[in-house]
Formats: structure tokens, sequence, C-alpha cells
């Protein structure tokens, strides 16, 4: 009952910021971008929610629990992702969409539009279609994820979670855009990290120490479970560790991430920005590693391992405290969830130009964006199931290898045509479904494809899709340059 109570309470919580930063949103900018006001630790601790998700909290530590210390090669990258976004892509991305005023990165990648009948207008509806498939996946992890916490602790179905799940981050969403959703995922980051470092600390002292934690795993985890490599070597463990590293390459083209960088008021704040996000991340993926791996040696035989943090609450904290673990899982779902339908929304309505045909109704037309999006994603939870992690990772790849080499080129402030841009966007999203669909095939196959799409760490899934996309743009600036030379 307690913990039940306290899910309530936290979910009237969103309600109500959702409800109080209503008053903030006065036009189309506002619900996009919150007018650009956004301060260093709302903008630093918001990103950092929305890059760890359900996929974190429960994907992150099944993954860990599942494999062992070969997983941790994902943090490194992940921790390079953060300062390459801030440090290397943030100056630019700051100033520009402040002179330009830009308000979505498709808006950045391709510059401000000309219409809609143009090469640009095209581009644009193009990258508008790829945000969205790759969006109403992500967010289906987000929803089966909060179906997940609900049928652990309510008389209810998934079906019936997911919905009620779906509809309260809709709520707030739909109704404070850019400012709700950015307070929301403030206080769904310091409670994540509450409980990261709260968990990792009981396993701990439920066995007794670090020591114990290796000597019990020693005895029972499966061989390569203590090893860096795992059960891996040669090319394939360099394939294994290329793939695990290379998983940070999706944050440089996640358009809910890289809008918080257009969107914080001043330089300082960016810079201030970067380093709570830094210090968040150390914290709390230190504190997911120990309880994954602890968590194996406590709970050996576990029948799903996303499930640890679950079991860990309800087995190891008090009841009160167990409400909120569980309460900061459904902070990870919608603090994703809740910037993706955003971006989606963003990408609908505004790089589509759609919402220019209803002049004076350009708010109404991104809430309707952000419903509809919300109502494809449920779909998909109930029709399509799958980990947590995989779909996670599949729109998380696709999006940085759609996006990932455009954006770079646009920072470096180098030119590129349309055509180019449509056809790295389009290789780069289809090189990732290829690999994808392959690895996801059952039963043998002798493809070569296939048997690339399968190597452990999914190596052609999470890099090679930027290779196409690098050629194009790359070969492109030499015929330019050779144009100019004759």
């Amino acid at each position: 009952m307690i913990i039940i109570t306290i899910l309530i309470v936290y979910s009237f919580v969103l309600l109500g910021i959702g409800a109080w930063t209503k008053s903030r949103v006065a036009s189309h900018k506002d619900f996009l971008v919150g007018g650009r006001q956004l301060g260093a630790w709302v903008a630093g601790l918001s990103y950092a929610a929305s890059t760890s998700s359900a996929w974190a909290l429960l994907g992150f530590t099944g993954f860990v629990y599942a494999i062992g210390l070969s997983a941790l090669w994902i943090v490194p990258g992940i921790w390079i992702g953060y300062a390459v976004v801030w440090l290397i892509m943030g100056p630019r991305l700051f100033a520009e969409a402040h002179e330009k005023d830009h308000l979505t990165p498709t808006d950045f990648v391709l510059g401000k539009s000309t219409g809609q009948g143009d090469a640009r207008g095209r581009a644009a509806m193009l990258a508008s279609l790829l945000i969205s498939v790759c969006f109403i996946f992500y967010i289906a992890a987000q929803f089966d994820a909060a179906g997940k916490a609900f049928v652990e602790h309510f008389p209810m179905n998934l079906s019936q979670a997911v919905v009620i799940g779906a509809a309260i981050i809709l709520a707030y969403s739909f109704i404070g855009g850019f400012w709700a959703v950015s307070l929301t995922d403030t206080l769904q980051a310091l409670i994540m990290l509450l409980v990261a470092v709260l968990l990792g600390i009981m396993v701990l002292v439920e066995l007794d120490g670090v020591g114990a934690m290796i000597e019990a795993l020693q005895n029972s985890a499966p061989e390569g479970y203590l090893s860096l490599q795992g059960q891996y070597a040669g090319l394939v463990l360099f394939g294994f560790i290329a793939g695990t590293l290379g998983i940070t390459l999706g944050a440089f083209g996640q358009p809910q991430l890289l809008v918080r960088l257009m969107a914080v008021k001043d330089d300082a704040s960016r810079k201030n920005g970067f380093v709570i996000v830094l210090v968040w991340g150390v914290v709390i993926y230190v504190g997911l590693s120990f309880l994954g791996l602890a968590g194996r040696a406590l709970f050996p035989v576990l029948p799903d391992g996303e499930a640890l943090l679950y079991t860990a609450a309800d087995r190891l904290l008090p009841t009160v405290l167990a409400g909120i673990a569980i309460a900061a899982t459904l902070s990870a779902v919608m603090s994703t969830a809740d910037s993706i339908l955003l971006s989606a929304s963003a990408a609908i309505a505004h790089d589509t130009g759609l919402n220019r045909r209803f002049p004076g109704r350009e708010l109404l037309v991104s809430r309707l964006a952000v419903l509809g999006i919300t109502v494809l994603a449920v779909c998909l939870t109930l029709m399509l199931p799958d980990s947590i992690f995989n779909r996670v990772l599949f729109a998380w790849s696709a999006l940085g290898a759609a996006f990932g080499p455009l954006m770079f080129f646009r920072v470096f402030r180098k030119p590129v045509s349309m055509g180019a841009a449509m056809l790295a966007m389009l290789l780069g999203f289809g090189t990732t479904v290829l690999f994808y669909s392959a690895g996801a095939t059952g039963g043998p196959s002798d493809s070569l494809i296939v048997q690339l799409a399968r190597l452990p760490g999914d190596p052609f899934e999470r890099i090679f899709p930027w290779v196409p996309g690098l050629v194009v743009l790359i070969g492109e600036r030499f015929v330019r340059r050779k144009k100019l030379q004759s």
C-alpha cells in the first residue's frame, strides 16, 4: 500500500509541474525550447536524465548482470559522449541557435527553411520521418518499462499499465512543453542518482563488501564473467569492445539531447552544465555497475536480469525506500519519454512546416503531434514486444548514424548540399536497419551480413552505419574542391 501511495503521489507531482509551467508556454518557441532560458542545473540534469532512462536503471544493470565486467566497456564511451556533445558540438550549437533562432537540431543541420517545394523542404521531411520512426521505437521501450513497474505493484495487466503510464507522461508534456519536460527531468535525475547509489551500496552491504561479492561470483558466475574481455578473444574481442564503446556515437545525432544545448541561456551555463552532467554520469554508472555485479552474486538465478532493480529494492529496502526506488524507475522512463515526445512533436510540426499551414495555431499543432506519437508508441509496445535494451539501442544507433555525420560537418562549418544530406541520412539509417534486422533473424544462417550482425557487441550495427554517410559527405566535399580548382 505504501508503494502504491508513493507512485500515485509522484505521478501527481509530475502533473502538478506540468500545470505550473503552463503559464510559461505562450508560444510555439516556448513549447519547443523554453524561450532559451535553461540554467546550468536544469540543462545538465535534464540532459543527464534523458540520456539514461530505463535503459540505464533496467537495461544496463540487466546487461551487467548477464555478462559481467565486459559490459563495463559501455561506460567510458558514455562519458566521452558527454564531453564531445558539450565541449565540441556545444559551442557551435549554442551560438548558432541563438544567432539564427533555430528551434530544432534539424534547423541547425539543414539551415532555415526556404519553402516546402525546394530541396531543403524535402530533406526536412525525410529527417522528420526518420526521427519519428526511431522515436516511436524508443518511446515504446520506455512505455514497456513503465508497464513493468505498474504490473509489479498494481493488480493490472501489461496493456492497462502501458496505457496508464503513457497517459501520465502525455499529460504533463502536452500541457507544459519544454519547461515541464526539463523541470520534471531535473527532479527525475536527482531521484535516479539517489536510488542508483543507495541500491549499489545496499547490495554490497548485504554481501559483506566487494571481496565477498567477488568470491561469490567466482563460485557461481559463468566463465569469463569477472574478466573485461569476457569469453572473447582476438578479432571478436576487438569487435565487442568497439561495438560497446561505439554506443556513444548515437549521442551525436539525438535531437532530444542536442536541443538542451540550443536552449541553454548563456555560454557559462553550458560550461557549468557539462560539469554537472559528467559528475552525475560518473556517480550513477559506478553505482549501477556495482548493482549489476553484486546483484548477480546475491540473486544468481533471476529469470529476467532487467528486473534486478525491482528485486533488490523489494528485498533490501524498507517499504518507503522501495517505493522511492520504483518511482525512480518511472523517473527514468518519463525523463526520456517526455523529451522524445517533445522532439518528435518538433520534427512533425516544426521541421516539416506543418505548423506554418495553420497560422496562430502552431502551439496546438505541436501538442496534437505529441498525442499522435504517443498513440503510435503505445500500439508498438503492445504489438511488438522486445527487450528494453534492444529497442533503445536500435533507435539510438539509427538516429546517430542518420544525423551524426551531418552534425559534425555542420559543427565544423563544412558546406553540405541537400542532396548529399538526404543520401547520408538514408544510408546511415538504412545500414543500421539492415544489420539490426539481420541480427534479429531467427535460426542459423550462412549469410555474411547475418554473421556480421550477430558479432558480440554489435559493432556492425553501432559503428559501420556511419561509414556510408561519411563517404558521401567527404566525397561531395572532394568533388566541390575539384570544381573550384578547375
